[in-house]
């Protein structure tokens, strides 16, 4: 009787009552298929994060949505052609056709989820022992991609019964009135493919421009723009064309921050003025976070209106902007230690004004006229 029932199950049937049955067991086992399968990628999944290859990973990672799609893809096709044994339309059909561009579909979105998930594993400094350069990961995989679609997208049109050389033949005439029309479009394309190749500099660089006002961190690199966030956190988005005509400075590559200050002690405190210099070298020389062996100077450079001025001039090792305060503020804390215990000031803007008692010879007429005054005044008094 079981045979019975599965072999009616297994013939196309006008009858309501068993072709909605046959469609019902189709989805029924495709949702179960789909469920096993998943399963079987998350234990397979946790079996290979043990192994040292990392492709497996990216590789099962890419497959878990395709395997589904293409489960789908199988068991509704099975239910139509049941349906279509029972109704025959015109909209059935079309299945076949439908079904070579959908799995064409499944298989590009494989292949750009698989790219994708490589250039992850390609840049992780966790995974791998030399990740690459993340604008270079960035570049290569979306010009993986774009091959993808494009030759997805010819087979798309192949299999709906066009022809990939008319299609060809349009795009390049085509091609040069698109030139023509988006110029600044194409600029800014090639203007980023010199960003990648030349590399002046990548996602999380400090960039600035002396020509432009700007000035922030790289956040991406895309064909047309480059989004750089500015250090008060605004987005400033950049076409990629501008970076051929202007001149962009990279701090991030530098190899020493430099510290450069002048500072000036009082005039009468000149003869202390050698003794001062001489041991602001030692102590430059004998820190622990600067540069010993580039450029070190502590020299009096010039007789200011009002102290005598030296400067000091020297490389930390680090390049961080924070710390580098920090070994700046240490150094002149230390300086300004040295000059004290020299028995030194740091002098200041000063006006000293000498006054001289004046003689009777340079008092004014007035001044004059009131001492007679007083002198005559003074005789009458002796007469009286």
């Amino acid at each position: 009787m079981n045979g019975d029932l599965f072999e009616q199950l297994l013939i196309p049937s006008a009858e309501p009552r068993i072709w909605m049955l046959q469609v019902f067991v189709v989805v029924l086992v495709t949702v179960s298929l789909n469920f096993i399968l998943m399963r079987l990628i998350d234990m397979t999944e946790r079996l290979v994060s043990r192994t040292e290859t990392l492709w497996d990973d990216a590789l099962l990672e890419a497959a878990r949505l395709p395997v589904r799609l293409t489960i789908w893809v199988i068991g509704l096709s099975v239910a139509i052609n049941i349906m279509q044994e029972v109704a025959p339309a015109a909209v059935f059909d079309a299945l076949p056709e439908i079904r070579r561009l959908s799995l064409i579909v499944i298989l590009a979105l494989f292949l750009t989820r698989l790219i994708r998930n490589a250039e992850q594993v390609l840049v992780d400094g966790s995974k791998v022992d030399k990740p690459m350069d993340q604008t270079t990961a960035k570049a290569v995989g979306k010009l993986l991609r774009l091959s993808v679609v494009i030759t997805a997208g010819l087979l798309l049109l192949q299999n709906m019964g066009y022809s990939i050389s008319g299609v060809l033949a349009f795009g390049g005439i085509g091609g040069i009135a698109i030139g023509f029309a988006a110029k600044d479009l194409l600029a800014n394309f090639f203007g980023g493919m010199m960003v990648y190749l030349d590399k002046p500099f990548r996602v999380g660089d400090w960039v600035r421009s002396p020509d432009r006002d700007i000035e922030g961190t790289v956040e991406d690199i895309g064909w047309r723009l480059t989004r750089i966030r500015t250090f008060d956190k605004r987005p400033l988005y950049i076409p990629n064309a501008m970076f051929s005509s202007i001149v962009v400075e990279n701090p991030s590559r530098m190899h020493n921050r430099r510290i450069f200050e002048t500072l000036g002690v009082r005039y009468q405190d000149g003869p202390k003025l050698q003794a001062i210099c001489d041991e602001v070298m030692g102590m430059l020389q004998t820190h622990e976070e600067i540069e010993s062996d580039h450029t070190l100077m502590v020299n009096f450079n010039s007789y200011g209106a009002s102290s005598l001025e030296f400067f000091i001039y020297a490389f930390t090792r680090t390049t961080n902007w924070v710390k580098f305060h920090q070994v700046k503020q240490d150094v002149l804390l230390k300086v300004m230690a040295i000059v004290e215990s020299h028995g030194a000031e740091f002098a200041f803007p000063t006006r000293t004004l000498h006054l001289q008692p004046a003689t009777p010879a340079e008092m004014p007429t007035s001044a004059a006229a009131s001492a007679g005054a007083a002198a005559g005044a003074d005789t009458r008094e002796n007469h009286q």
